[in-house]
């Protein structure tokens, strides 16, 4: 039990660092402002994936609240809580995925993406604008937009780079559980 907590504060400590780190790196998309490719949301994913919905929930949140700090010096709540829901409900699944098993294959990995793609649409598509409208009064239609831009381009970096980083991780974790001791 210990161990298993340790290992979740290393994890969310980690994951945190490397998501404010990430947060400097994006492809913003020119006809939708404030919205951008972000390769932070596959590494929330992958973190979410590997580690759970409470390691994927805090790295959401310290993550993307810290990084706003730095880079704002505000935090944009209806776009941090979001954060929270992805990586809770990418990690509700993490045993079913098999990546510790190094048994990434099929089966899991369209699991992994129609859980990443509900919890994007739950996050991007009607959380996110509507917290946008109650809690910062902004257009519903700008944040609807912004919303739905973000949702499609989350599913791609989360699918394609979060997938990648998944099967990687699932290939090395198989090579070194496959070592057995020489007598």
């Amino acid at each position: 039990m210990k161990k298993n907590v340790i290992r979740a504060v290393v994890a969310t400590g980690i994951g945190t660092a490397l998501f404010i780190v990430l947060s400097y790196v994006s492809i913003p998309v020119g006809f939708i402002p404030n919205t951008a490719i972000q390769p932070r949301i596959a590494l929330l994913a992958f973190f979410s994936a590997i580690f759970g919905p409470v390691v994927g929930g805090a790295v959401g949140i310290l993550g993307h609240a810290l990084a706003d700090s730095f880079q704002y010096g505000s935090i944009w709540w209806s776009w941090v809580l979001p954060e929270i829901v992805l990586g809770v409900l990418i990690g509700a699944f993490a045993s079913k995925y098999k990546i510790e098993e190094g048994g990434f294959g099929l089966k899991p990995i369209i699991l992994f993406n129609a859980a990443q793609v509900a919890a994007n649409t739950l996050a991007w598509l009607l959380l996110a604008p509507v917290l946008d409208i109650l809690i910062y009064a902004e257009p519903s239609n700008k944040v609807f937009t912004q919303g739905a831009t973000a949702f499609v381009l989350n599913i791609i970096a989360a699918g394609v780079i979060g997938t990648l980083l998944a099967a990687a991780y699932s290939r090395v974790k198989s090579k070194s559980s496959s070592l057995s001791k020489e007598i």
